[in-house]
């Protein structure tokens, strides 16, 4: 069975996924796309034809049921009301991370798909990266013992915080969501995931502290193309984007900053855009650095940092049992057995960036090929996750969001 699709927002990852589905013709097909800039849905078709356009989901939405799936990859805050109306249009749904940025509205998605019977997952990609079946299977094989604590560490990275989260759509938590969720809800799902506890209470620290108009030096300009500091300012745009267009082309994030692939696009868009502005505007909200501790099921703990200033790699992740432990850098896995003081190591095959740029790992891949799977044979055993331990991570993230801000414990609803 070929598997049709129609995909909702035609920005970076619903272009990302409907790329999967174009290398892959035997298995899947897109059939329609909605969104409002024709480029964009232009960048999704491809070189296909007989794909239906549309400029907004209720328009995709009235011409009747196209396709056996829908992926949702509109922005953040505009999530609800599509995935809502087509899980009850019989899409079977594949939405874009997060639900949605309150805790209601992720309830209200999780009600209308249980209720519907779809297919429905969240893009929790670190679920499916080969590095994460290394670490799963060593932490399933028993061979660390009854897990105790649990370190684990997103390096966000320096440059790509600029982009996204100081300059880009997710710098102001009223129009996107809090970094935790935006950012890190991949984090909490994949800790409960590979160790297979709930995370059942949390505190949580963390703010805004060097992206601030305090911060700005007396020398700088509105915009780094006219700032004398540029040259040697960590987070200068036109290093960024021409570096990586010269290097690489005109691939993300060079790609979310304009439709063009010359020099001259890219300048234009850093003289005229957000993406060119000073990261001291003051523009920006959400948090650069947070910390979590947390206790999960059984009395095990677990502490997760987030930060900024960081390199832009891969996760790393320590697990400590009774009768092992484990250090992971994302790449590899190292394993001390306690009871013989064995020390092996162990290669997950993935190398590259953990960025949109590079697959995440392996990530998006595995997850459409699951996804798509499933799709095609009616078996949800073939996803890693459904709506019930989406929400969890989901309620994790609202819950270390309330402890930060009140400075208290928050214990994480039993859904």
């Amino acid at each position: 069975m070929t598997v049709s699709v129609a995909v909702v927002g035609a920005g970076n990852r619903g272009q990302s996924y409907a790329r999967w589905v174009r290398e892959h013709p035997d298995r899947a097909r897109i059939v329609a796309v909605a969104d409002p800039d024709a480029h964009r849905r232009s960048l999704v078709i491809g070189d296909g034809s007989g794909v239906r356009e549309f400029a907004d989901w209720r328009e995709l939405l009235a011409a009747g049921k196209l396709a056996d799936v829908a992926i949702v990859a509109t922005q953040d805050r505009l999530h609800v009301e599509p995935a809502i109306a087509l899980t009850r249009a019989g899409y079977h749904l594949l939405l874009e991370k997060p639900v949605a940025p309150t805790e209601a509205e992720c309830r209200e998605v999780v009600d209308a798909v249980t209720a519907s019977g779809v297919l429905f997952a969240v893009c929790h990609v670190m679920r499916y990266m080969p590095y994460t079946d290394l670490v799963k299977e060593i932490v399933d094989s028993g061979v660390l013992g009854e897990i105790v604590s649990v370190q684990h560490l997103e390096p966000v990275g320096w440059w790509h915080a600029a982009h996204s989260y100081v300059r880009g759509p997710w710098a102001v938590e009223a129009a996107a969501t809090p970094m935790l969720l935006a950012k890190s809800c991949h984090d909490l799902d994949w800790l409960a995931y590979v160790t297979g506890k709930r995370i059942e209470r949390v505190s949580s620290f963390g703010g805004l502290s060097h992206f601030r108009p305090e911060n700005r030096p007396a020398e700088a300009a509105d915009r780094c193309l006219d700032c004398p500091l540029e040259p040697t300012c960590p987070y200068s745009a036109p290093r960024l984007y021409l570096t990586t267009l010269r290097e690489q082309g005109a691939v993300w994030p060079v790609s979310v900053i304009t439709d063009g692939t010359d020099e001259d696009a890219v300048l234009t868009a850093l003289r005229t855009g957000r993406y060119g502005k000073c990261v001291y505007s003051g523009d920006n909200d959400v948090v650069d650095h947070q910390v979590l501790a947390m206790e999960l099921t059984g009395g095990a703990t677990a502490t997760f940092t987030m930060t900024a200033f960081s390199e832009q790699t891969h996760r790393r992740t320590q697990i400590f049992g009774t009768h092992g432990c484990l250090d992971g850098d994302g790449e590899q896995v190292r394993v001390v057995d306690f009871r013989d003081g064995g020390v092996t190591t162990h290669d997950s095959g993935t190398r590259g960036d953990s960025n949109a740029a590079a697959d995440h790992g392996g990530g998006d891949t595995a997850l459409m090929d699951a996804f798509v799977r499933a799709a095609a044979t009616g078996d949800a055993g073939h996803l890693r996750s459904g709506a019930a331990e989406s929400l969890h991570s989901h309620l994790a993230v609202f819950a270390a969001e309330h402890a930060r801000h009140t400075g208290t414990v928050s214990a994480v609803p039993a859904q």
